[in-house]
């Protein structure tokens, strides 16, 4: 599953549902589990699958396995894109597309397996719940650069997507989410779960990349392809090169149709 911005929205909140939609976010995921209170779990059940029945698109974060709610939360949203998949230690075969939430120490010493799973389309790191684990402050970049590291690690071990970076709690602060941004980029993340609709144009942004990177990866394409060895300043190109360079294209591409989707739908700017 590509996308740059994954955009969570409580389930109980149906009022929020096309607004998420229309936020340009490349990807809105309903949130099932933390964000909607005990007693509203079957009702926001039931917003979210009204929504899917309706033709939408959307990650479904389902409750955890052992919870009272996980049966009916995944037999409800079987139309789903995806399932988000809480609190993921053990590999799972759900039957449908999943996103295992990485946000626990034994999940994060059992990454491998979790992403080798035959279900998995790419994994995403909760930061919060693993520091509250830990006992460490979850907005520490250097607490929880192993964690992240072994998270990225084991997707390309595994082969499957590349991961979802956690969200960024500060609302009012730019300056901490790009921070944060650029702290995950760093570290091979291409993608950050969002909290609220303003942090989503920066992180696409910050995952889309630049006319630089751009214009440095058409001309080790064009290299490639007339069977050149080098380009610009005399860097060699290898396969490991040119398999970078059509990343950043492919990843323009996605931006690009996001744009027009978008402005077919009434978003005029994504980034």
């Amino acid at each position: 599953m590509n996308g740059r911005s994954f955009l969570f929205v409580p389930g109980d909140r149906p009022d929020r549902f096309p607004k998420a939609a229309a936020s340009g976010a490349d990807v809105v995921v309903f949130d099932l589990e933390d964000a909607v209170a005990v007693e509203r779990k079957d009702e926001a059940r039931d917003h979210v699958r009204a929504w899917l029945s309706d033709g939408n698109q959307a990650v479904v974060r389902i409750n955890a396995a052992g919870t009272p709610w996980h049966d009916d939360d995944l037999a409800a949203v079987s139309v789903a894109a995806a399932v988000m998949v809480p609190k993921a230690e053990e590999p799972l075969d759900l039957g449908v597309p999943t996103i295992p939430l990485i946000e626990t120490a034994a999940g994060v010493l059992n990454a491998v397996a979790l992403c080798a799973a035959k279900s998995v389309l790419r994994p995403a790191f909760g930061s919060v719940d693993l520091a509250a684990q830990l006992g460490v402050d979850h907005r520490s970049h250097e607490a929880l650069r192993h964690a992240r590291s072994t998270v990225v690690l084991a997707a390309a071990a595994a082969g499957c997507g590349t991961p979802i970076d956690g969200v960024t709690t500060a609302l009012d602060s730019p300056g901490a989410l790009q921070a944060d941004l650029e702290h995950a980029i760093t570290l091979g993340f291409t993608a950050k779960l969002c909290v609220h609709p303003r942090q989503v144009e920066a992180v696409n942004r910050a995952f889309t990349p630049s006319p630089a990177q751009l214009e440095w990866a058409r001309a080790v394409v064009a290299v490639a392809e007339n069977g050149a060895v080098s380009v610009h300043d005399g860097e060699m190109v290898d396969r490991p090169v040119v398999v970078r360079a059509r990343a950043f294209l492919a990843v323009r591409r996605l931006a690009r149709d996001a744009l027009v989707a978008g402005q077919e739908s009434g978003i005029h700017s994504i980034e």
